[in-house]
């Protein structure tokens, strides 16, 4: 350590009773731009040791009052950090030996001295002294940040606790939430059915095919709440409606004056704010409002058409129709085959089908959506245009081209007919 450090270190204590070797040591060291402190008396030297701090402590081993090995331990007992060094002109092995087992002293140095073994060994001895400081520095900060991590630690654990404890309540509250919904949705399906026993049936085979139509990979999980929620409530909005319009509506729906009929077209209006109480989510209402919209733009209560309509609410139009024709199954099939293109979405209709397995077909025989057709696939029947033309013939691989011309056909004129390829 020298005065070029930035910081000034704690100066040098020098003791000897001779007063010539104390001043040629003094001179020596400070020559070496050491602070250094003269004491020419062990007694007067551990008074300044009591009050000042060192980093290199030096004694000659001789002197009256005390020896300097002596000297040095008690220097240990002050200031275990300072650096200890003995001067001596007799290094006897016993004098070595009690130094080394108490291990009071850093380095020996022999007198009469050489000055470059002194300063060297001085530097070696400030080297020491800084080392042993900033290991306590970093020690005590090490040990300060343990604490500050044991402490962020321990409040970190508690932060998670009452995070997991929160989850808890949240997760009780979600089921609790959970099952107040289902439990709505079941209460609006029960008064339905106590409304009109066939109103209530068909409630239930619409949640049915929905949830069909969810287990396919076409819809998000938000989309799949969506349309099964929009199912059950679609037709809540029917009990505002007698009992005897709605049998009127059934049978003979030709006979319906015109206020009649607009109070029939207005139930989508009615189920879309009854189900808000139940699902106050926008898309649902969306979809129960556009349920009975029609592809060709002649449906109610809002006279959409085409893309227009929004995705699930073409999807559920398909159900819905499938249901309200009370036929049996195959020729209900027939029914929604011949509204595809007119009053369902082509596109709803093959998902429909795909979905819900209504029509058996051969084993090599696979049914697609549009967005599903890919370059490779075989064609296992002719696509044909709405007026009749053939636009791809049997049997033909699809081409990317090939693709691409289809959907471009089915924006200006959709394809009705049903996609079938070979497995």
């Amino acid at each position: 350590m020298t005065a070029t450090t930035a910081s000034v270190p704690p100066p040098i204590l020098i003791v000897d009773d001779e007063p010539i070797v104390l001043a040629a040591l003094k001179e020596t060291l400070e020559r070496e731009h050491y602070h250094v402190v003269a004491a020419s008396n062990p007694a007067k030297a551990l008074e300044l040791v009591a009050k000042q701090s060192f980093a290199v402590i030096v004694s000659d081993q001789r002197m009256p009052e005390m020896t300097g090995l002596d000297f040095l331990t008690e220097c240990k007992k002050l200031q275990p950090d300072a650096t200890r060094i003995l001067i001596t002109a007799v290094l006897s092995l016993p004098t070595i030996i009690e130094a080394i087992n108490k291990g009071e002293i850093f380095r020996f140095i022999a007198k009469p001295w050489l000055r470059e073994e002194l300063t060297t060994t001085l530097r070696n001895a400030y080297q020491r002294f800084d080392l042993i400081t900033r290991n306590r520095v970093l020690s005590e900060e090490t040990r300060r940040l343990n604490n500050e991590l044991r402490e962020a630690n321990s409040s970190l654990e508690e932060k998670v606790r009452d995070l997991e404890h929160q989850k808890h309540e949240l997760d009780a509250a979600n089921r609790r939430l959970s099952d107040s919904y289902e439990h709505s949705l079941e209460l609006c399906t029960r008064v339905l059915s106590t409304y009109d026993e066939l109103l209530g049936g068909q409630t239930k085979e619409l949640a049915e095919i929905a949830q069909r139509l969810c287990d396919s990979n076409h819809f998000s999980a938000d989309e799949r709440n969506i349309l099964i929620s929009a199912a059950r409530l679609c037709d809540i909005g029917l009990i505002g409606v007698s009992r005897e319009l709605l049998r009127a509506f059934r049978n003979h729906p030709e006979r319906l004056t015109e206020r009649e009929r607009q109070a029939m077209h207005s139930h989508p209006i009615y189920s879309q704010t009854l189900a808000s109480f139940v699902d106050p989510r926008p898309g649902v209402g969306e979809v129960i409002r556009a349920h009975h919209e029609r592809f060709d733009g002649e449906g109610y209560p809002d006279g959409l058409t085409g893309t227009s309509i929004p995705w699930l609410a073409r999807c559920l139009a398909v159900a819905v129709f499938f249901v309200e024709t009370g036929l049996p199954r195959e020729r209900a099939i027939e029914k929604v085959l011949s509204e595809s293109g007119k009053g369902l979405d082509p596109e709803a209709v093959r998902l429909f089908l795909q979905s819900t397995n209504m029509m058996n077909l051969p084993k090599q025989v696979r049914e697609v959506m549009l967005e599903e057709l890919t370059p490779g696939m075989v064609l296992a029947a002719g696509l044909y245009s709405p007026h009749g033309m053939l636009l791809i013939s049997e049997g033909q691989s699809l081409s990317q081209a090939m693709i691409m011309k289809i959907k471009n056909h089915n924006m200006v004129a959709p394809i009705s007919q049903r996609l079938l390829v070979y497995s």
